[in-house]
């Protein structure tokens, strides 16, 4: 989720101003994808027709609907290995020294049969396998100078490319982002609750899960200039805690049902957000990068980390 430390982010353009740059942006992400697609081969030959008995027989992988909300990362099971990228995008509508309004989107590109071992390679994957895109509201009210409230509500879409099935997504949380008293390491207690489902037209089916999170993310009391930023690594620890067990359907063996996960790992945080202008991407605002390795209920994950990591 695209949520942030401690923002008390600036209002940057009037509401018909960021709707321009969120169109002018999509837009270009949506070429940019076909463009993907199109270098990576032929797609007419490979995917079955609406009709096909593959598309009714065929596991249904829709699980891929929740990658905006799993995050970015290679996923391993034990009947297969995934990897997902997310781009995440915020628009600020309205803000105050006491909320503020953003309308967010995340679009999620997923690969299969991509692990571990491909890594230190430096392989990439060859062919987009699923794409989902989820627009949604998010409201941060800030209670006072320690807690902060945060929710949003997401309506989205995505494409299997392998099945030509598609899903409808919902997804809605609230969190609460709590500045614990220890100056030198500027620690935050972090607690989310949210829900994720989604409806595929491939055998009708439907999926949902509900997580409690809570972790809390630290600094080392070091940091240092890089040009005009300033660079603080932080840990954190967190665990998982599904009342619907969350399910990767395996087309090997068993399907993966997971109630729980813990995770821990490290980011760097920049006092200034670095946005992508050089591609032409300027309204993606990175404010942390890292990695975490996350593990428990038959998942290990790997996670590439953009924003705050809880």
């Amino acid at each position: 989720m695209m949520m942030r430390q401690g923002q008390n982010t600036q209002l940057i353009g009037s509401s018909s101003f960021a709707s321009v740059r969120f169109a002018a942006v999509f837009f270009r992400l949506i070429l940019v994808a076909l463009l993907f697609f199109c270098n990576s081969g032929s797609y007419g030959s490979e995917l079955p027709s609406p009709t096909s008995p593959q598309l009714i027989t065929e596991p249904d992988a829709s699980h891929y609907a929740f990658a905006n909300y799993l995050g970015s990362g290679i996923y391993r099971t034990s009947g297969q290995s995934a990897a997902v990228a997310n781009i995440p995008l915020g628009f600020v509508l309205d803000s105050t020294d006491d909320y503020l309004l953003k309308l967010r989107f995340t679009a999620s590109l997923g690969f299969f049969d991509y692990s571990f071992n491909d890594l230190p390679q430096g392989s990439i994957p060859k062919s987009v396998g699923t794409i989902t895109l989820t627009p949604g509201l998010e409201y941060h009210w800030r209670v006072d100078d320690k807690l902060t409230l945060e929710s949003y509500v997401d309506l989205g879409y995505g494409h299997n490319f392998s099945t030509s099935s598609h899903v409808g997504i919902f997804s809605t949380g609230i969190s609460a982002l709590y500045k614990l008293d220890a100056p030198l390491f500027t620690p935050v207690w972090v607690n989310r609750i949210y829900y994720a489902g989604y409806q595929s037209n491939q055998n009708d089916s439907t999926e949902g899960y509900s997580v409690f999170k809570s972790g809390i993310d630290f600094g080392v009391n070091y940091d240092w200039q890089w040009q005009d930023t300033r660079v603080e690594p932080r840990f954190f620890i967190a665990g998982h805690w599904y009342f619907d067990k969350l399910k990767f359907v395996s087309p090997v063996g068993d399907n993966v049902l997971t109630s729980y996960t813990y995770e821990i790992g490290t980011t760097l945080a920049f006092s200034k957000p670095i946005t992508l202008s050089a591609i032409g991407l300027d309204s993606v605002e990175i404010e942390h990068f890292g990695l975490s390795y996350q593990v428990g209920g038959g998942l290990k994950v790997w996670r590439l980390i953009f924003e705050f990591p809880l």
